[in-house]
């Protein structure tokens, strides 16, 4: 069997409200509503974390974020089953801060590396200084000239062209484009900002949650600096959604020329579409991402573009409504290259469910733990712990009152069903099941404040010698675990200290 190639497109801070194809409004990302048609477009696809580094350590390892070490460098596997493997873009993954540290980490091609701080090292100091504070703006993009060539995104393009050109037929290839389009300073030329001038998005009736029965943190966040001042049902920030547009013109660009190469050396080439996580622009009378389990906030676009004729071409055009995840990627693409699924892994491969029916059974967590280690300005310590199985979708927040939804019958999620006796059912199956996923995959945070909330205790043993230990699982990269009783390899004990 051939091995195809691999290209993943990602976009930074992207909900699906200003992606055409899913919220129907005129924001003219023509190159995504195209592939949605060339392809399989997932409709409830959720991200490992509403945060950055977070997020993508669940995608780029197939872990929970917090299983994976949400700030440290991940081990891109597809190196080691045999793939020529480059990372072109925003990568924040090494536990520094915003822009990285413009080294390349094991296992990707240093040579097309172009972390935030390389783009930097490029830029003049006057330029870097323009990028970050002075470009707001149509008028002050035009006064200062920029064009394409100036943004990050054209420059991540331009790299990826270069790998493409370069690569043989005889060795398939992972090619990740990361872009930190559309996130703030949203810098694109100006005529692209010039086209959102009158251009309002409607929220719809989120906009207008009140937010009575829902945790404290919201109520805060709504009415500090991140809230919505003046609720009026429409989003309008044209430079956001210009920079929408325009990296979407870029990422048409690469997956073009992805398809261009594959068709002139005939290896297969699949081409996935995601963002890290999404916005609340303005729904539930908040702005930016963070500790919620709202879909504006963690519902992602994931469309899936197969090789012509993969399934006789039946799969274009579909929408899957399956329940999927970030996680899912990586067992995604290590089944396309033929290679082992690791126990380790915490998601499951999607080609399943490319060009089938629903799967009622796949489910989606998602958590988060706080913004930054080192900024206060975005909410403290606000753990949380998501789990979506469709309809519903039942978010855990440690310190504070826990949410239901039923997004079936409010896809706004405007009524909270945790306390209410007809959800109860529901309710308690979801947080069964929460439960049992923090321990089958070994949750670091797992334990009784998830299981004991003032609506139900499902608190299990864990002062308790019967407790099961759990050793690292086996992934063939880290050592083997030995059993602290027998000093040998061990798949877990329920003995300790006998």
């Amino acid at each position: 069997m051939t091995r195809p190639n691999i290209v993943l497109i990602m976009t930074d801070t992207q909900p699906t409200n200003i992606v055409g194809c899913y919220s129907g409004h005129d924001v003219e990302t023509h190159e995504l509503d195209y592939f949605a048609t060339q392809g399989v477009r997932f409709d409830r696809a959720y991200c490992a974390s509403p945060l950055c580094t977070p997020s993508r350590a669940g995608l780029f390892t197939g872990m929970s974020p917090s299983r994976a070490g949400a700030y440290t460098n991940s081990q891109p596997r597809m190196h080691i089953a045999g793939y020529r493997s480059a990372f072109i873009g925003k990568w924040h993954l090494d536990g520094h801060d915003y822009f990285g540290s413009g080294q390349v980490p094991p296992g990707w091609e240093g040579s097309y590396w172009y972390d935030g701080k390389n783009y930097l090292v490029d830029l003049s100091a006057e330029e870097a200084a323009l990028w970050r504070r002075g470009l707001i703006g149509a008028k002050n993009l035009r006064k200062h000239g920029i064009t394409s060539e100036f943004t990050w995104a054209h420059r991540v393009s331009d790299r990826a062209e270069r790998f493409l050109a370069e690569q043989s037929t005889d060795q398939p290839f992972l090619l990740v484009t990361s872009f930190d389009e559309p996130h703030h300073p949203w810098t694109c030329p100006p005529e692209y900002v010039d086209r959102f001038m009158d251009v309002r998005i409607p929220i719809g009736a989120s906009a207008f949650d009140d937010l009575e029965n829902k945790p404290q943190h919201q109520k805060d966040w709504s009415v500090g600096s991140f809230g919505v001042k003046e609720r009026t049902g429409e989003f309008y920030q044209p430079l956001m959604l210009g920079c929408n547009a325009y990296v979407d013109s870029q990422m048409g660009r690469v997956a073009r020329a992805a398809q261009s190469w594959s068709k002139s050396n005939g290896r297969p080439t699949w081409i996935i579409f995601t963002s890290d996580h999404g916005d609340h622009m303005g729904a539930h009378g908040l702005r930016n991402k963070g500790p919620t389990g709202y879909d504006q906030n963690t519902r992602i676009p994931l469309i899936v573009v197969p090789p012509d004729g993969y399934a006789d071409d039946t799969v274009k055009g579909l929408v899957q409504s399956s329940v999927v995840s970030h996680l899912d990627l990586l067992p995604t693409f290590l089944e396309l290259a033929g290679s082992e699924i690791p126990d380790t892994l915490d998601g499951a491969s999607l080609l399943d469910v490319v060009g089938t029916d629903q799967d009622l059974d796949r489910v989606a967590f998602t958590e988060y733990t706080r913004y930054e280690v080192g900024h206060d300005g975005f909410g403290g310590l606000e753990p949380l712990r998501m789990l979506v199985k469709w309809p519903w979708k039942l978010v855990i927040n440690l310190h504070r009152t826990d949410e239901l939804y039923n997004l079936a019958d409010d896809p706004d999620e405007l009524t909270n069903c945790i306390s209410e006796p007809a959800a109860a059912k529901a309710r308690d199956t979801m947080h069964e099941m929460l439960i049992d996923w923090m321990y089958e995959h070994e949750d670091p945070q797992r334990g009784k404040p998830w299981e004991v909330r003032a609506w139900r205790d499902a608190s299990r043993p864990v002062w308790n010698s019967d407790a099961p230990m759990r050793p690292v699982r086996d992934d063939g990269v880290r050592p083997p675990y030995f059993d602290y009783d027998s000093g040998t390899v061990t798949d877990g004990t329920k003995a300790q200290f006998t």
